[in-house]
């Protein structure tokens, strides 16, 4: 079972040793730097952890833009251990349903680098499109909420 956690202060260091695969390092922030980020944009930015029963597999990071008014999904990685298991699917659509509910979200936005089949290839499977938008070699998304299944 995948679910989200907030970071606290009993969990944070497990967070900090999350790694990605070296091939992966350029696409995406360590999460040292997502929860600095974090604390600078506390009022609109919502990290998580996500385990698979008690193991911590992997980090979200949810937010708000405020500039453009959207939701967005800004930082997601599974830990290089954990990979192919479903789990980032599954934490997706947990941080969607957590903008939903929270927030009544009726758009996500995000964003891949251009090079990273992976993470396309995640997305539009979860059914975000692309915007036509790209800004410093990062591809827009857009995710419409109302037709998902989120249960």
């Amino acid at each position: 079972m995948v679910e989200l956690r907030k970071i606290t202060k009993e969990n944070y260091e497990e967070c900090l040793n999350l790694k990605v695969a070296d091939s992966q390092k350029a696409f995406v922030s360590s999460t040292v730097h997502s929860l600095a980020q974090a604390w600078v944009y506390y009022k609109t930015a919502f990290p998580f952890a996500i385990y698979a029963d008690k193991q911590m597999v992997g980090f979200i990071m949810l937010g708000y833009y405020e500039i453009n008014h959207q939701y967005t999904l800004w930082k997601l990685l599974i830990d290089e251990k954990y990979q192919n298991k479903g789990y980032g699917k599954e934490a997706l659509k947990l941080g969607v349903k957590y903008l939903v509910n929270q927030f009544h979200a009726k758009e996500v936005y995000t964003a891949y680098y251009a090079t990273n089949h992976v993470a396309k290839k995640l997305y539009t499977s979860f059914g975000f499109c692309e915007t036509g938008e790209i800004v410093e070699n990062q591809v827009g998304m857009k995710l419409i909420v109302g037709d998902l299944q989120l249960k």
